[in-house]
C-alpha cells in the first residue's frame, strides 16, 4: 500500500465547523475564489477526495486553462515560486516524477549525484499523457497515485504554500508545503537550479 492508497487509513470526515475553520485559515493563501467539486475531470475528483479524506487543509481553484507556470501564476493569485511543478522523467530505467518550485528548472547533474543515477531526461508529452492521465502542465506532484517514485526538492516542502494543477490546466490546489510532504512522503533534495 503506498502513501496515498485510497483504501488505506483515512482522518475522520470534516464537520460544517471545521471547513469553515479550514476554508478561513487557507483564504489568505491565495486571491483565488475556492471552486464548486461539480464536474470535476476524474483525476482532479481523485485528488480532491484524497485531500478531504485524509483531512489534508487545502482550497481548490478553477481559472482559465493555463500552459506556463507563469500564467498559472497569474490566474491562482500565488507566487510564482509557490508552484510545485512535476516532471515525469526516465530516470536510467525507471520513470519517476520529480517536483521543482515553478520558478526554477530541473538541475540534472543535482538530480543524478543525489538519486544516484547516470541518467535522467524528460518523457515526451504523449507518454505523459498516457501514465497519468493528464497532459504535461497538468500532472499534479503525486507520484504514488501512478505508482511512480516521487522526488521533491526540499524547498517545496518547506514553504508554507504551494499551487500546482491536479490533473487539468483549469483547475489547481493550494496547500502547505509540509502538508504535502506528510501525504506524498517523497524523497527529498536538491533538485532545482535558478538561472542568473
Amino acid at each position: 500500500m503506498g502513501p496515498l492508497d485510497p483504501h488505506g487509513p483515512t482522518a475522520p470526515t470534516l464537520s460544517q465547523r471545521e471547513r469553515e475553520h479550514l476554508d478561513r485559515r487557507l483564504r489568505p493563501l491565495c486571491d483565488n475564489q475556492a471552486m464548486s467539486t461539480d464536474g470535476l475531470a476524474p483525476l482532479t475528483r481523485r485528488i480532491v477526495d484524497l485531500l478531504e479524506s485524509r483531512g489534508v487543509a487545502h482550497r481548490l481553484l478553477r481559472h482559465e486553462p493555463v500552459r506556463t507556470s507563469e500564467e498559472a501564476s497569474r490566474v491562482r493569485g500565488t507566487p510564482l515560486e509557490a508552484g510545485a511543478k512535476a516532471l515525469v522523467c526516465h530516470a536510467d530505467d525507471r520513470i519517476v516524477l520529480i517536483v521543482v518550485p515553478a520558478d526554477a528548472r530541473l538541475d540534472n547533474r543535482a538530480f543524478r549525484q543525489q538519486a544516484g543515477v547516470r541518467n535522467v531526461r524528460m518523457i515526451d508529452a504523449e507518454r505523459v499523457q498516457e501514465l497519468v492521465g493528464a497532459p504535461v502542465g497538468a500532472v499534479p506532484p503525486f507520484g504514488s497515485l501512478f505508482g511512480l517514485p516521487t522526488y521533491a526538492d526540499h524547498e517545496v516542502v518547506e514553504r508554507n504554500l504551494i499551487a500546482f494543477n491536479v490533473g487539468a490546466r483549469d483547475a489547481s490546489v493550494t496547500m502547505a508545503g509540509p502538508d504535502y510532504a506528510a501525504l506524498e512522503q517523497p524523497t527529498l533534495g536538491t533538485f532545482a537550479r535558478r538561472e542568473i
